[in-house]
């Protein structure tokens, strides 16, 4: 039941109890209890149902397998969370809306252009309801950034550079043995991983993007450049396993140290070393790099035009060791570096000769834009419990869609080889 009181923590349904719906969002709704209830559940997966029950006292009624049971129901609580897999977004979220519930929706919106199209379309009717996971936007690292160009420090900003360097290992656990690997069930690359990023850099150029063009695909991880005499699994006794970086071994029992934590929670839901390893035996995230059905592209390179002149190239790349972002934005009159992981914002005035080091602390998930998205989205429940109008998200569904035109029509440009215009 949604609640009537605007003391009362918000309620919330939750459909997907995954890594993103239980072990991001639940927790963070188990670690405000004074800000938030989750009140129903809908997960395909037994146990996962069961643990999300368990952690926030579900009664069964209140336990789904499918979200179209969830949403049978009527409208169960204050707002929903839709935390489903890339391609299990649009209908879902189009049948909430009918029901009357504001909703977070991770990212991407939609795989293709015409599912985002026909959401966009029914949004519009529910104006400011569907808030876009796009966390970056909510780091005080990169609105730091922000509130520097909005304050003219730049001067009239002119060239931007963002890399996502995606780490060797988070890819290969994510885009190469992961749910990610493939686009016929997921989405391409760029879009699944670098919609916010893209939405970070129209947020900075503060206008609409034009043109791109876009470079990149698979280089490395294929059949033909597996060692000789590797099996199947990094389990069954390969001989490079000791010194191949993309050992499932020693992934996720060596530099995790199989500890209770993600990405080990994308393997089993209760991991120990032990389980962990049995999880490698047997399940997906033990098997080569190199005899995989992965499809999706493992390094690009993105060049934008935006309609004020600004101009900015994206690269997104697997082969890096940190996970983490780089930006430097350049101005007429300064110019900006910025290092998401150390948390430093580098900043230089060409007027005065000067240069400031600014550090803002990486604290929790994606720096802390998963605290933060969820700390915006339950205060705008509240206000719009309480009756306001106008409480649309920074990320709310109308502000984002155009980072997805621009991944669109990046990937359309990578496969054509031509400039597309957006």
């Amino acid at each position: 039941m949604h609640s009537n009181t605007p003391n009362e923590p918000v309620t919330l349904a939750l459909i997907g109890a995954g890594n993103r719906g239980a072990d991001v969002y639940g927790r963070y709704v188990l670690e405000h209890p004074e800000a938030a209830r989750i009140v129903a559940v809908a997960e395909p997966d037994p146990a996962r149902r069961a643990r999300l029950a368990a952690q926030h006292g579900l009664p069964p009624a209140r336990c789904f397998a499918d979200w179209r049971e969830l949403l049978a129901e009527g409208r169960l609580a204050d707002g929903l969370i839709l935390a489903t897999p890339d391609r299990a977004h649009v209908r879902p979220a189009l049948q909430a809306l009918a029901l009357g519930y504001a909703i977070l929706l991770e990212k991407p919106i939609a795989p293709t252009p015409a599912a985002l199209e026909a959401l966009a379309r029914a949004a519009r009717r529910h104006a400011g309801r569907v808030t876009v996971a796009h966390v970056l936007r909510y780091t005080a690292f990169f609105r730091t950034i922000k509130r520097l160009l909005d304050e003219g420090r730049l001067g009239h900003l002119a060239t931007i550079q963002h890399t996502e360097n995606i780490g060797y290992w988070h890819f290969a656990h994510a885009y190469v043995r992961g749910n990610w690997r493939s686009e016929t069930t997921a989405s391409f690359m760029l879009l699944a991983k670098a919609c916010h990023d893209l939405d970070l850099l129209r947020w900075f150029a503060q206008s609409p993007c034009r043109r791109v063009s876009a470079f990149g695909g698979r280089v490395h991880f294929r059949r033909e450049h597996a060692p000789p005499g590797a099996p199947p699994r990094c389990t069954d006794g390969c001989p490079v396993e000791r010194t191949c970086p993309y050992s499932a071994i020693r992934i996720y029992l060596e530099r995790f140290g199989g500890q209770a934590e993600w990405p080990n929670t994308v393997l089993t839901p209760r991991p120990t070393p032990q389980s962990v390893r049995r999880a490698l035996e047997r399940g997906p995230y033990g098997r080569c790099v190199y005899r995989l059905d992965n499809d999706v592209a493992e390094h690009q390179v993105v060049a934008l035009e935006f309609a004020n002149g600004v101009c900015a190239t994206l690269t997104v790349s697997a082969f890096t060791e940190a996970n983490t972002r780089t930006v430097h934005l350049m101005g007429t009159h300064g110019e900006v570096r910025g290092h998401l992981g150390r948390g430093e914002i580098e900043v230089m005035d060409f007027t005065r000769g000067t240069r400031e080091v600014l550090t803002v602390p990486a604290v929790g998930r994606h720096a802390g834009g998963d605290e933060g998205l969820m700390a915006d989205f339950l205060e705008r429940l509240r206000r719009l419990k309480a009756g306001e109008t106008g409480w649309a998200a920074p990320t709310a569904l109308e502000e984002s869609l155009e980072s997805h035109r621009m991944a669109f029509a990046a990937e359309a440009a990578r496969r054509e080889g031509r400039v597309v215009e957006v």
